[in-house]
């Protein structure tokens, strides 16, 4: 089924608006990304791109539909010229002009056909098909082997973080009970030191 030259147009409009976002932690929401990117403009919508690799849909990378060609630019411009962080991820967050491709939507461009069929094994091009699918059988087990690296690089920043957090409130909260009981005076004519109100 073809599609309308206006459809496909808008289309084309749609991706020049979009960033590709990867390198997020799984941690990241649809709410996350768009606080985090809502400082560049008006977030339209995220759509995740799932993990196909492991049995479990981890989102590893967005589209994102800016409002404004402009917004998009901006987001790129910013994240690649300057660390951007978001939820736990020990790397910054990469961000790129979205392609067409990338879109499962997609509009078949009007004019195009495109046809599939199946290689018989006695084709002369049934060999290079073979290996294609071996390569890609091997690709798929060496991207899920790096993500799993990476999740348990991200579980291990996220405990780390969990730590220091639950540290520094334990001290912020040993010193507020020094100065609500007036142990700070206390203490502080112990060890002949001066308090001072700064």
């Amino acid at each position: 089924m073809g599609s309308s030259a206006e459809e496909y147009a808008a289309f084309e409009e749609k991706v020049k608006r979009t960033v590709y976002i990867d390198n997020l932690s799984p941690q990241v929401t649809d709410a996350v990304l768009k606080t985090a990117l809502g400082q560049f403009g008006t977030v339209q919508s995220v759509q995740f791109i799932p993990n196909y690799v492991e049995p479990r849909s981890i989102p590893q990378c967005a589209l994102v539909v800016m409002q404004t060609e402009k917004q998009a630019e901006a987001i790129i411009f910013e994240m690649n010229n300057f660390p951007f962080m978001m939820s736990g991820m020990p790397r910054p967050v990469r961000a790129l002009a979205a392609e067409m491709e990338m879109f499962d939507e997609r509009p078949i461009k009007p004019g195009r056909r495109i046809t599939c069929q199946w290689l018989d094994p006695d084709d002369r091009n049934f060999d290079v098909a073979q290996k294609l699918k071996q390569v890609t059988q091997r690709h798929a087990k060496e991207a899920s082997y790096l993500l799993q690296l990476q999740l348990e690089e991200e579980e291990k920043l996220a405990a780390q973080q969990a730590e220091t957090l639950k540290t520094n409130y334990k001290k912020c909260e040993m010193l507020e009970n020094l100065y609500s009981d007036g142990s700070h005076g206390r203490l502080a004519y112990r060890y002949n030191m001066k308090l001072t109100d700064d």
